[in-house]
């Protein structure tokens, strides 16, 4: 790596040069700052560590490892400070509003600091599920050369002989519920499932992002599945430090990176690898960061083209440890781009393109592994998260499904105002198979924050009714829910949309096969409550909550807080 003097025209130049800039090295030297420094880069380390999460426990090794990375490659390190929320401690109470938020919270944190002290680059760390989309359009919107650095997995717990991870525990209480599993079990369950640091080990919602992070070209190959407990995990921090000071030298930003085609290939490997439904979300957001055309319509076109080729939890059986083991999210594109499915002239971090980085990976998986699979010979012919419409859902909605025998299914509404009720519903016995489930006034302005719904998906699975029973939300899943779900419904109930007007004993279809997820009333009867509908109330009128419901726009796009429009109607 070559460590010269970077020579270019530097952004933080022109506050730390020249005799009027006086009081401005003096903030420096009291810092510890030498003359020299100043004819060096100054590159922020965007550190979400903290002790809230296990997610963020492990971070901070991974900081100080991209220290070191950016003073040997002759750069100045600023370190500042990124929040979190915990889903998985969150799931199923009031904090679990906060989590969407958080997103935004983030990425107006990295904006801020970079551009508040004209940093010439920034790394950013993270590990869970918010810290990965608004670290990334934390990056975009300050657009200096970045690079993000994924925390890493978590290692499976085990017991009785099984692998555990977080969903394990909320099926167990499902199980437990319905009579299935001991109190015993249930806690052992409970102390087991997440043995140390890192992210939840599934391709849940964290590794889906960081894979896709690493298929877009802003992290460095096989860094997305590696365990953060593990030596290769610091390596690659420092590693992705080093290549972060030769973008800057090469002046490459991340808006140069990130193009229509680099979130295609991204979305692309979500599809082959089944990540998450919350990845739709956020890449609706990550793309308005970017200046980037893309609608929630290009998700359904991708999914069409690209199979599911690795068989990973939450649907399927393995974890991001062994997809890292089977060859990684490398392996996977290199299949996808033999198959065409995948841009091969896009840009990275490195300064190589897609096709240049995967030159040496194999064609084909190593054949003694069963986690990813050859293209001819796929978990699912098409991709698995696919976007329904309808009239309970006319900007659309999206639906996982994968794992399902038969995702089509027509029932009676049962209607939920909230998710406590709902969950306590499925816990009780009064969710029978056939029902369909209807969560509502829980999307961005309604929830607020658009919750995710694992208590409930996780009980029904547990209770053995995750096939039968349907359930439909304006909210959120956990990137480890499965079965008979459809989130992200659009319009939301608390702008009037029509799943705010389906009563009790409605029929609903659900039929993914058709992309259709339908209100069986007549139009008629539907325009006549649409005409009684009042919004209720806001639940927060102050703080945080108040402005992330009075500005997000709809989950069709992206739920993001800055989409304005002359008419505010439009967003």
């Amino acid at each position: 790596m070559d460590t010269k003097p970077i020579q270019f025209q530097r952004r933080s130049a022109n506050i730390t040069e020249g005799k009027s800039r006086a009081p401005n090295r003096s903030m420096y030297y009291a810092m510890g700052y030498e003359e020299s420094d100043f004819s060096k880069p100054m590159v922020g380390v965007a550190n979400g560590h903290s002790t809230i999460t296990p997610c963020n426990s492990g971070l901070q090794k991974l900081a100080d490892a991209a220290v070191v990375g950016i003073e040997e490659a002759g750069g100045n390190a600023q370190i500042f400070g990124t929040p979190t929320i915990s889903d998985g401690m969150a799931m199923g109470t009031e904090g679990m509003k906060y989590s969407l938020v958080s997103r935004e919270v983030i990425a107006d944190c990295i904006e801020t600091c970079v551009q508040g002290q004209w940093m010439d680059g920034v790394l950013v760390v993270g590990g869970c599920d918010k810290n990965m989309p608004g670290g990334m359009m934390g990056i975009l919107r300050a657009n200096v050369p970045g690079i993000y650095v994924y925390g890493g997995t978590i290692l499976p717990g085990y017991y009785k002989g099984q692998e555990l991870n977080i969903v394990s525990v909320f099926e167990a209480v499902g199980q437990n519920a319905a009579g299935k599993l001991s109190d015993e079990d249930l806690k052992e369950i409970e102390k087991r499932a997440i043995p140390g640091t890192g992210s939840c080990g599934g391709m849940y919602t964290a590794n889906t992002m960081s894979s896709a992070f690493e298929a877009m070209g802003m992290s460095l190959p096989y860094s997305s599945t590696m365990a953060n407990p593990h030596d290769e995990k610091m390596n690659s921090a420092k590693e992705s430090a080093k290549v972060l000071l030769e973008a800057i030298r090469k002046n490459i930003k991340p808006r140069d990176i990130v193009t229509r085609k680099s979130i295609e290939n991204a979305v692309s490997v979500i599809m082959a690898t089944g990540g998450s439904t919350n990845a739709v979300l956020h890449f609706l957001a990550i793309a308005h960061a970017a200046g980037v055309e893309w609608t929630i319509d290009d998700f359904e076109r991708v999914r069409r083209k690209v199979p599911v080729i690795c068989d990973l939890k939450p649907s399927g059986r393995y974890l991001a440890v062994h997809l890292h083991q089977a060859g990684g999210i490398p392996q996977v594109m290199k299949i996808l781009l033999n198959a065409g499915v995948l841009h091969g002239d896009c840009m990275t971090i490195t300064g190589k393109t897609i096709a240049e980085t995967l030159q040496n990976i194999p064609d084909q998986a190593p054949a003694s592994q069963d986690v990813i699979r050859s293209i001819d010979k796929p978990m699912y012919a098409q991709g698995h998260l696919a976007i329904l419409k309808g009239n309970l859902s006319p900007e659309g909605a999206v639906a996982k499904i994968t794992g399902l025998k038969n995702p089509v299914i027509t029932g009676p509404a049962r209607v939920f105002d909230d998710e406590q009720s709902a969950l306590q519903a499925i816990l009780d016995g009064k969710i029978k198979a056939g029902d369909i489930m209807v969560l509502r006034y829980l999307g961005p302005k309604g929830g607020p924050g658009m919750p995710e719904m694992l208590a409930p998906t996780g009980a029904l699975i547990g209770a053995g009714l995750g096939e039968s029973v349907g359930l439909i939300t304006d909210g959120r899943f956990s990137g480890g829910t499965w079965g008979m779900v459809v989130g992200h419904v659009a319009p939301e109930a608390a702008v009037g949309g029509t799943i705010a007007l389906v009563k009790e004993g409605d029929s609903i279809t659900i039929d993914a096969h058709q992309l259709l997820l339908q209100l069986n009333v007549p139009e008629a009867e539907i325009g006549l409550r649409r005409q009684a509908f009042k919004a209720p109330a806001p639940r927060y009128v102050r703080g945080v909550q108040a402005k992330f419901a009075f500005n997000a726009a709809s989950a069709s796009k992206g739920a993001v807080l800055d989409l304005f429009s002359p008419d505010s109607a439009s967003r």
